[in-house]
């Protein structure tokens, strides 16, 4: 395959509001180094990391390229060396450290997974970011089992959306909260046992009613620290992957310890390129089945040509969403 000497990527300038920071432009196209794949990128996930970095608060670890973008899904363009799983022409997607709203990305090929059975590329793009972070925080950190209650927040996220699939496909309870009725009733039509309108109802005297989780995973963080805590069952896990409320909280530790929970918090991006994959190796193993036989699924909320970047953004910002947002390129 002839690869173009330039492409089209989303650059960051001044300006933190999306109509202000994010424009195209004209960029070398990329070339796999050593254990890379080129991607000639068909699709690209828009992320909640993404509007942070926007924002400028929240860098790309070293060496990742300064375009925005954490997930893609296309076709192999070109194959380093020391790649030999990947041949030209496989569809792929894939987790990036950076660079997705481009037409073509280069990534550590252990990165990369085989586009699931039955899924079109929009589709798989929408799938590495949310599964990772599921897998890693729900089922490795958290250690949710077949059986046990699991409790998410903001249920019509992407993330959302993917942990109470993947968490019903384990075997577990699900419990799901959302602002409004409207999602809500999403929660349960993606297959939560039990949804939560926080916004008229106390999500800590509904979890507990039901008797309790045994695993949360939460965005918000602030006031719900405590919240959740006190929603756990004795040896509960609460298992926190973003600020959104904040990131100071007061908690009673005395509480925390006489019920024996734990209290973990982690972050996907930064981690070192050997964690990553073995991450792809586990993600692999045990989710792409679920999603292979239909148990897991991408929804996708709304689409946007890669030129249209900052709508896309706008979209997220508003929080109206219900599932993934997507740049096509």
């Amino acid at each position: 395959m002839i690869l173009p000497e330039t492409m089209t990527a989303i650059a960051v300038r001044g300006g933190s509001g999306p109509a202000d920071a994010l424009f195209a432009q004209t960029v070398p196209t990329p070339r796999p180094g050593p254990g890379q794949i080129l991607i000639r990128v068909a699709a690209a996930g828009v992320n909640r990391p993404d509007v942070l970095q926007r924002q400028g608060g929240y860098a790309p670890p070293p060496g990742a390229p300064d375009t925005l973008g954490l997930e893609v899904a296309g076709e192999v363009a070109a194959v380093g060396e020391g790649a030999p799983r990947w041949r030209v022409g496989d569809r792929v997607c894939a987790l990036l450290g950076g660079g997705g709203y481009a037409q073509y990305a280069a990534v550590d090929a252990r990165h990369a997974l085989p586009v699931p059975a039955g899924l079109d590329l929009l589709q798989a793009a929408a799938l590495p970011e949310t599964a990772f972070t599921v897998f890693s925080n729900v089922f490795e950190i958290g250690r949710l089992k077949a059986g046990e209650t699991f409790l998410v927040h903001g249920a019509t996220s992407g993330i959302g959306v993917m942990a109470i699939q993947m968490a019903k496909a384990a075997g577990a309870r699900v419990i799901a909260t959302g602002r409004g009725g409207a999602k809500a009733a999403n929660a349960l039509a993606f297959g939560a046992d039990l949804a939560i309108d926080s916004t008229a109802q106390d999500f800590v005297a509904a979890v507990m009613a039901d008797g309790g989780a045994d695993v949360i995973l939460d965005m918000v963080a602030g006031d719900f620290v405590q919240r959740n805590l006190d929603s756990l069952k004795p040896d509960g896990r609460l298992v926190q992957i973003a600020v959104q409320a904040g990131s100071k909280a007061e908690i009673d530790v005395g509480r925390l310890m006489v019920r024996r929970l734990s209290f973990a918090g982690s972050t996907l991006r930064p981690r070192s390129p050997d964690e990553k994959a073995r991450l792809a190796h586990a993600v692999e193993q045990t989710a792409w089945p679920w999603i292979a036989g239909g148990k897991v699924h991408a929804v996708i909320d709304s689409t946007f040509p890669l030129a249209e970047a900052a709508q896309a953004h706008a979209r997220i910002e508003s929080a109206g969403h219900v599932g993934k947002i997507m740049l096509i390129a």
